[in-house]
């Protein structure tokens, strides 16, 4: 490891850390700005009969709050034909504990994807996991809130831009336009919903950076003097990068390490 923090004493770690701490508000209070925003933007009624398969059999969007006003739902890459989920959506739900906190706020999380329940379930007990994860397999659902990329299903849109606009700035993986070979492209996200009676609203949906908060503990490695250890973080030079990241070569499903 080269490029280390420098020792100094406790008084300039302190003028240090205080000057930081400055910083640190200023990105509180622009994300105290920022979830406003987000929780006024408009919401879409969602009126189509979405049907998906969990322990209980099938059920609709309706069922998942499980009564409650909010649900929040992983898109989990589990494409029909994959014995074996998403490495980089493992890591993010390997996180998932207790939810006890957001049931006391009226909120539901759940997972959702496209392979058929028993992979899911099969899948889940694997990893120990408890939190509810229900198919969408032969259905619409995936393609409509644009977690699966088919444009013979619907009109593309990856990280919100369109196939004209990929096409001029490129997809993040291959940087160039979209191609009939992403076909049933599997993308992760975050969606919200809110309950109003037995009404449905799309609230919001996040790809990309948006949900890397979910993933390998970033928050935690975000307080640390080596970070992340990926090879784009400043100082360089600081650590050796582990390839761990987000579709990285080394990142493996969480039982696997």
């Amino acid at each position: 490891m080269e490029n280390l923090p420098e020792v100094v004493s406790r008084e300039e770690w302190f003028a240090a850390r205080r000057e930081l701490l400055a910083k640190e508000k200023e990105l509180t209070r622009a994300r105290d700005r920022l979830n406003a925003d987000r929780r006024r933007l408009p919401m879409v009624r969602v009126d189509k009969p979405y049907t998906f398969e969990g322990p209980d059999g099938a059920v609709g969007l309706l069922d998942l709050f499980k009564g409650r006003a909010q649900l929040v739902m992983h898109h989990f890459m589990f494409a029909p034909d994959w014995d074996q989920g998403c490495a980089s959506c493992s890591t993010a739900a390997d996180g998932i504990s207790g939810l006890r906190q957001l049931h006391a706020h009226g909120t539901t999380l759940v997972a959702v994807s496209r392979a058929p329940y028993a992979k899911i379930a099969a899948f889940r007990e694997r990893m120990g996991w408890t939190f509810p994860w229900y198919s969408s397999y032969g259905s619409d659902f995936n393609y409509d809130f644009h977690a699966t990329l088919d444009d013979r299903v619907a009109p593309v849109l990856l990280h919100y831009r369109t196939e004209a606009e990929l096409a001029q700035a490129g997809t993040p993986w291959t940087s160039g336009p979209w191609t009939e070979d992403m076909r049933g492209s599997e993308l992760p996200g975050i969606s919200a919903f809110l309950r109003v009676g037995d009404d449905v609203f799309h609230t919001y949906s996040t790809y990309g950076r948006g949900i890397e908060e979910f993933h390998n503990g970033y928050r935690y490695l975000d307080l640390t003097a080596l970070g992340r250890q990926e090879e784009w973080e400043e100082p360089r030079g600081r650590a050796v990068p582990l390839g761990l990241q987000v579709g990285g070569p080394n990142l493996r499903l969480p039982d696997e390490y």
